[in-house]
């Protein structure tokens, strides 16, 4: 029982964090980089002089990737798409794309966006994937440490303002953005098809409705 009440508690313990942290995501209050790792970033990005807020609320949400075109990455000055790889562009259980998936990734690599998948796996199929749609891609990346984050940016000689990181999981791919001060987008996850993968969800639920009036 006691189990039982910490777990229906925890939405509601975590609205209640996400609430008081909006604000200062908003204003991008830059915190005290020294007290965390992940803010060991390059010169060239502390010259640049870029505020890093440390917030799990995603700047943008929307319900799956084929929903962001590139005239939406334009406006906001984005030159590069960093895409996180289960369930946002594919379900664990599989490495095949649906047909607007796959449609969406041509469309996007002809649009002169730059798009690099940034996961965490140590799996092959994430490479093998990219290889067959043409897509570079850095694994290992350590979200929500910043490593392949500034690994990406690096490969393409971009400021943080000028990329956004798009995935389905706010404690890796949002926070992960937040910190390297990249435009953090939230997606959908395609198919939580596991308890944990559910359990994780209900945890995220305050910071999504926290951020709710970002939907696009």
């Amino acid at each position: 029982r006691l189990l039982l009440k910490i777990w229906l508690m925890m939405p509601r313990v975590g609205l209640n964090i996400a609430l008081k942290i909006i604000h200062a995501a908003d204003m991008e209050i830059a915190m005290d980089k020294s007290a965390f790792p992940w803010y060991d970033i390059s010169n060239h990005y502390e010259q640049a002089e870029v505020t890093m807020p440390f917030s799990p609320l995603p700047r943008l949400i929307t319900e799956s990737l084929t929903d962001i075109d590139a005239q939406l990455l334009r406006d906001r000055g984005i030159e590069l798409l960093m895409l996180d790889f289960d369930n946002t562009i594919v379900p664990y259980t599989t490495c095949v794309p649906t047909e607007p998936m796959r449609r969406w990734l041509e469309e996007m690599k002809g649009s002169g966006i730059i798009l690099c998948v940034v996961s965490n796996s140590h799996n092959d199929r994430v490479p093998k994937f990219c290889r067959e749609y043409g897509i570079d891609c850095i694994t290992h990346a350590k979200k929500p440490f910043t490593k392949g984050i500034r690994e990406c940016l690096c490969k393409y000689g971009l400021e943080p303002s000028k990329a956004a990181l798009v995935g389905d999981q706010i404690y890796t791919d949002t926070l992960g953005a937040n910190c390297a001060g990249v435009t953090a987008i939230l997606v959908k996850a395609i198919d939580n098809h596991n308890f944990w993968l559910k359990a994780r969800h209900v945890l995220e639920k305050p910071f999504i409705f926290a951020a709710r009036k970002r939907r696009i």
